[in-house]
């Protein structure tokens, strides 16, 4: 399976961008889909994942600004985030695996493919 993240940019605090993930398989419904970001000098961390059943989940961080949601038929999933901060500039990965815990899911560990990743800046 791969993965195409894309959608990143520059914008100023208090802006919006959407970030959106296509894959490269017919199944993609069948397969639970994170986010997660890596800033400079900093460990890559959980953002948002999204089930095949679309129950989401997010990162403290994420939670009230950023959505995650799904369009099985384009293989596609999405990430709008809103209000944006500062510290919000990183690299956004999207991975996706077809069999992952739910305890597993804020790990980047618990996740088989991955994308190349989209870099989102946000200016003060």
């Amino acid at each position: 399976v791969q993965l195409q993240a894309s959608g990143g940019g520059l914008v100023q605090a208090g802006g919006s961008l959407r970030l959106s993930c296509v894959a490269s398989t017919s199944a993609f419904s069948n397969y639970v889909v994170g986010w997660f970001r890596q800033a400079p000098g900093k460990g890559r961390e959980f953002v948002a994942t999204i089930r095949r059943d679309r129950n989401t989940y997010y990162a403290d961080s994420a939670k009230g600004r950023f959505t995650t949601s799904r369009d099985n038929a384009k293989k596609s999933v999405y990430l709008q985030m809103n209000s944006l901060k500062p510290e919000d500039t990183a690299v956004y990965y999207c991975a996706a695996s077809r069999n992952i815990i739910v305890s597993s899911y804020t790990n980047e560990n618990g996740y088989h493919y991955w994308g190349q990743g989209t870099q989102v800046t946000v200016s003060s």
